[in-house]
């Protein structure tokens, strides 16, 4: 147990240094991004007394590292300013958006993760018979097109061919959701984007399961159980999944971060109010505390989700304590 914990504790100091690495590259990001956010909404008709004075004011006049220094101190401290470009809240205004980012990101998991589990087991059970190589075929189909791709081709089949029907469209092009927008309209509104995602990323999934099930399925005592003549799909769903757990949680942790810090082409194309789509805003306006604070959620949560994969499959196989 102290063995587990001190490989927790490890992975964890790993993620704070990896964390503190991803501010620098933000701060450095951001620093390299050409034009002037306070030439840019003051205008080109702009004295360059106005000019010199919106910098003092948002503090751009300021060497790098002391800009770099405050935010950082800022931001460990939850104050994530104020946005440039509409004089709100940062904190407020984000917390909306990545509701936003949470809810469909959920709604493609729920779909994806136990359809890529059924998926996978099927195919290891029915290896190399036509089941196996249609859903392989279908999932390296789906997974070979870029998200804004799968979204038009969505947009076009379930949207704009249906809308000559009776009764409209099935699903809305757009998903714009608001605060007041009940459960039922939005996942109607999110159906499209939330399946989008779910294509892309159920054929990583159910490919990394019936691969490690297959790996198992040459294992001595799988062997020994077809042996005494148990069901081959017995031995699959008590004796393999259970030792396949590792890699299938990794696997499906590492795709829940796809899914959240992914998101940002698929809000753009459905032009969904969640925080990938605010990120994309952000940048055009130049509002840089609404960047960082973006950047720093997505780069926190793909953290956050990687170090669980990392524990998750210590728990369920301790014998990754104990490398050959």
């Amino acid at each position: 147990m102290s063995k587990i914990l001190a490989t927790i504790a490890q992975r964890l100091g790993l993620g704070l240094v990896t964390l503190f690495v991803v501010t620098l590259i933000i701060a450095g990001m951001i620093e390299a991004l050409p034009g002037d956010f306070c030439q840019a909404i003051l205008g080109q008709s702009a004295t360059e007394s106005t000019v010199q004075a919106c910098r003092r004011e948002n503090g751009f006049d300021q060497p790098f590292v002391t800009r770099y220094v405050t935010w950082l101190g800022n931001t460990a401290t939850l104050d994530l300013g104020t946005s440039l470009s509409n004089k709100r809240d940062v904190g407020e205004f984000i917390t909306v958006r990545l509701e936003n980012t949470l809810f469909l990101a959920a709604f493609a998991a729920i779909v994806a993760v136990p359809l890529a589990l059924t998926l996978g087991i099927l195919a290891a059970l029915y290896r190399y018979s036509w089941y196996d190589r249609f859903v392989n075929v279908f999932t390296l189909t789906s997974i070979s097109f870029p998200e804004f791709l799968v979204g038009y081709i969505m947009i076009l089949l379930l949207s704009v061919m249906t809308s000559t029907l009776e009764g409209g469209s099935w699903f809305p092009a757009l998903a714009t959701v608001r605060p007041e927008t009940s459960f039922a309209d939005r996942v109607h509104l999110v159906f499209l984007p939330a399946m989008t995602l779910t294509l892309v990323v159920v054929a990583h999934m159910m490919r990394m399961t019936r691969a490690a099930i297959i790996n198992l399925l040459a294992s001595p005592y799988i062997e020994m159980a077809r042996l005494k003549g148990i069901k081959n799909s017995r031995i699959i769903v008590k004796h393999a999944l259970p030792n396949a757990l590792a890699p299938i949680v990794n696997v499906v942790a590492i795709n829940l971060a796809y899914l959240i810090v992914g998101v940002v082409v698929v809000e753009v194309v459905f032009t969904y109010p969640g925080l990938g789509k605010s990120l994309v805003d952000a940048v055009k306006f130049r509002d840089i505390p609404v960047v960082q604070a973006s950047c720093m959620i997505f780069a926190l949560t793909y953290i956050l989700l990687n170090l669980t994969a990392d524990v998750l499959s210590i728990v369920s196989n301790p014998r990754l304590l104990h490398p050959r």
